[in-house]
């Protein structure tokens, strides 16, 4: 499960590079208000992919669920980036490393953590 927790803490380590590229373009924009908001929707939804990450290092298994579901939207996303957009290399990545999160997270040994009652006593 430290390993998906790291593979989550680069994800969310992207997210916040785009949130302060996008804060970045906002203040160099003569209009950049708007932009303001978007920096920090997505500065938001960084730092809760990183509390993500750490809960998985940590070994929290209420972590599973989210960062499953996570995985699912991002694949959603890199899957849309590849048809209309010229970023296929990047959301290819993207795939493989959610691919590979995923089969981490439903391995027979996080399974088993899973489910084990006493793991957050």
């Amino acid at each position: 499960m430290r390993i998906v927790g790291f593979l989550v803490a680069v994800q969310g380590l992207a997210a916040l590079a785009f949130a302060v590229a996008v804060l970045v373009r906002a203040l160099n924009v003569t209009n950049g208000v708007a932009l303001l908001g978007e920096a920090g929707f997505f500065g938001l939804l960084a730092a809760a992919i990183l509390g993500l990450a750490a809960g998985l290092v940590l070994g929290r298994r209420w972590t599973r669920t989210p960062a499953t579901v996570l995985q699912l939207l991002l694949i959603a996303v890199a899957w849309y980036a590849i048809g209309p957009t010229s970023l296929v290399v990047p959301a290819i990545i993207t795939v493989v490393v959610c691919v590979a999160a995923l089969v981490l997270l439903f391995t027979a040994p996080a399974r088993a953590w899973a489910v084990d009652t006493t793991a957050d006593r």
